[in-house]
C-alpha cells in the first residue's frame, strides 16, 4: 500500500505558461487557465496547496464567443449608490478593457477563498501579442481543445 503525498508549494519549481487567446473561444480558454492556475493539470495536484503556474494570457482583445454572446451578454457590477445596478454590454466592455473579460471568466471559475485569490493574483492579462515576461521563458499551454 502507498501512502499519498502531500506536495508542499515551496519545494516546486516556478512553472510560467502563456496563451494565444486570439485561437480559443472565452469559454475553453477560461477553463484551461484555471485549471493551470490551480494546478489540476500536473500529477502532483494538492488542493490546499498554492501548486499552480503562472499563466500569462495574449491577444485578449481578439477573444472569440460563440453564438450571439457578443451582442447580448452583459456584464452587471454595482456601485454601492441606491439604484446604482449597472449593465455594461459585451462590445463596449471589450472595447474599453479586453483583459477584464477574460480576467472576470477565469475568476469565476477559481474557488472563492483566499487561496483562489492567490491564484488569480498569478494571471497576467495582456491586450496584444507582447508581455513582459519573455525572461521567465514561459512555455505554451498545451491541455487546451480549440
Amino acid at each position: 500500500m502507498r501512502a499519498t503525498s502531500h506536495v508542499r508549494s515551496a519545494t516546486l519549481p516556478e512553472r510560467w505558461l502563456v496563451v494565444d487567446a486570439s485561437q480559443h473561444s472565452l469559454g475553453r480558454l477560461a477553463s484551461a487557465v484555471a485549471m493551470a492556475l490551480m494546478g489540476k493539470d500536473t500529477p502532483n495536484y494538492t488542493p490546499s496547496e498554492m501548486n499552480g503556474a503562472f499563466v500569462v494570457v495574449i491577444n485578449a482583445d481578439k477573444v472569440k464567443t460563440t453564438g450571439t454572446k457578443s451582442d447580448t451578454k452583459m456584464y452587471d457590477y454595482y456601485t454601492g449608490y441606491p439604484g446604482g445596478n449597472r449593465n455594461v454590454p459585451f462590445a463596449r466592455k471589450l472595447e474599453r478593457d479586453p483583459g477584464d473579460i477574460v480576467r472576470l471568466a477565469v475568476k469565476r471559475m477559481l474557488p472563492k477563498s483566499v487561496l483562489g485569490r492567490d491564484m488569480q493574483r498569478r494571471l497576467k492579462i495582456y491586450a496584444g501579442a507582447d508581455h513582459p515576461h519573455a525572461a521567465q521563458k514561459p512555455q505554451p499551454l498545451t491541455q487546451m481543445r480549440k
